[in-house]
């Protein structure tokens, strides 16, 4: 088995795995806030045993400089799951995963305020797609009983997590040579001391099937998922990376659906459609030029 297969599997294991955390996460029946400290607390005791192995606690591995980094984007990726579980319920996994991959957007946004990164016509282009599917989200109306203000809410906190994953990816710029299982550790560690104030830890889950469901959110869902990630990041093009990627939103979709019986109407699956090809556009660098050539070739 060549690298590249072996990448391509661990890439779309790992997207499988993202996938069904929506469903994880509503079937624990668990306080948002309660349910991202747990899966901070056993991710970290999973990405503790993981870069020990790895030999990762060695001084010269990490600057002080760089722990601050990560302990900012720590602070962002933690913010990013708190909000994005808070809009599973009132979205819907498959609405909520879709406004959430808007988040390639919010980096060329951030990229041109920030760093004055020029946003070129192709991108803004592929941004106006998105928003166009944004709109059509927002005046569609759930199958099941996510309407009105939840509905809304839930677009709204999905749109939050996106912009804190894109402050998150930011700050990982300034973290290159770091090993990135340390870095998803020490992410992880700040969630724990960030949330134990507000995760109700007097009052935790009795009964053994909620306690499965937040163990499997930590150590599959966040120990797993980052090895497979990592792994396949190592292994694959960043182009391959890309296009595996957008395996997450469709798995999230299909889950939702088959789990809870979410059936989206034609305008939220045409929204959802246009999300997800713009922003599979700006993650992959199509031009409208070039797809225009492609299909003329083509016939």
């Amino acid at each position: 088995m060549t690298d590249q297969t072996r990448g391509t599997i661990e890439m779309t294991a790992a997207m499988v795995i993202s996938g069904t955390i929506g469903l994880f996460v509503v079937l624990s029946g668990q306080p948002v806030m309660s349910v991202v400290f747990w899966r901070c607390a056993f991710g970290t005791l999973t990405l503790l045993a993981i870069c020990a192995g790895l030999g990762l606690f060695r001084p010269d591995i990490v600057s002080r400089r760089q722990i601050v980094y990560a302990i900012i984007g720590g602070v962002a990726i933690v913010a990013n799951w708190v909000l994005l579980f808070a809009a599973f319920p009132r979205a819907s996994i498959s609405i909520a995963t879709a406004v959430y991959n808007t988040q390639p957007f919010m980096l060329v946004a951030l990229g041109a305020l920030l760093f004055g990164e020029r946003i070129t016509l192709a991108k803004l282009g592929w941004l106006l797609v998105a928003f166009a599917g944004m709109l059509m989200i927002v005046q569609g109306k759930s199958g099941t009983a996510h309407v009105g203000t939840d509905y809304l809410g839930g677009i709204l906190l999905a749109l939050g997590a996106a912009f804190f994953y894109a402050i998150a990816a930011i700050v990982a710029k300034k973290l290159k040579g770091v090993p990135p299982h340390l870095i998803a550790l020490i992410q992880v560690a700040v969630g724990v001391v960030m949330l134990a104030p507000f995760a109700n830890l007097a009052n935790p889950p009795v009964d053994i099937g909620s306690w499965a469901l937040l163990v499997t959110i930590g150590v599959v869902h966040t120990g797993l998922m980052y090895i497979l990630l990592y792994g396949a990041i190592q292994k694959l093009p960043t182009n391959l990376v890309g296009a595996l990627s957008f395996i997450y939103p469709v798995v999230a979709i299909a889950a939702d659906y088959i789990a809870f019986g979410q059936r989206l109407q034609l305008l939220q699956l045409a929204g959802a459609a246009a999300i997800l090809l713009a922003a599979a556009a700006m993650t992959l660098g199509w031009t409208f030029t070039r797809r225009r050539v492609a299909w003329h070739e083509a016939g």
